[in-house]
């Protein structure tokens, strides 16, 4: 059995365990059965992938509920501002990861980001063109974007 249907059937028996099959009752069984698995990996011989990839998507979306925070407060404080300071810029952002769906993942979660919208993958698949409200420095947008959802992306991948 790998690990994550390991760590779904311990999901499960927590929720019947305590009597609640509720999704609140069914995520705290995913927590602890995640780490039961991880303490007795060496025992039943299970795969470390998982346990690295759950880290990192885990990671992937607390920096992202981050980020749609800090972007939600920075666009609501611009469209209550007097005068704004956005200045509107398509970017081009050359991307590195190369799968269909980090690229999918990687555009859609610029685009559930407020402040940004991807509007088109180039057909090799090489840049991901990005409207942003504040263009100012696209320099320093390209890297913000490419140091921080595509390399998490990328890493929540490898």
């Amino acid at each position: 059995m790998n690990a994550l249907a390991a760590n779904l059937v311990l999901a499960v028996i927590w929720a019947a365990l305590t009597g609640d099959i509720s999704s609140g009752s069914l995520l705290s069984g995913l927590v602890v059965g995640f780490f039961a698995l991880w303490m007795v990996q060496p025992i039943l011989g299970l795969d470390p992938l998982y346990f690295r990839r759950m880290y990192r998507s885990t990671r992937l979306a607390v920096f992202f509920l981050w980020e749609l925070l800090k972007s939600s407060v920075e666009v609501a404080v611009e469209v209550l501002r007097p005068r704004g300071r956005a200045r509107p810029a398509f970017v081009e952002m050359p991307l590195d990861v190369k799968s269909d769906l980090e690229i999918m993942l990687v555009a859609n979660l610029i685009s559930l980001t407020p402040g940004t919208l991807s509007l088109e993958v180039m057909p090799d698949r090489s840049t991901l063109i990005v409207h942003a409200m504040f263009g100012d420095d696209p320099d320093a947008l390209v890297a913000s974007m490419k140091n921080g959802l595509e390399r998490m992306v990328k890493e929540a991948f490898e």
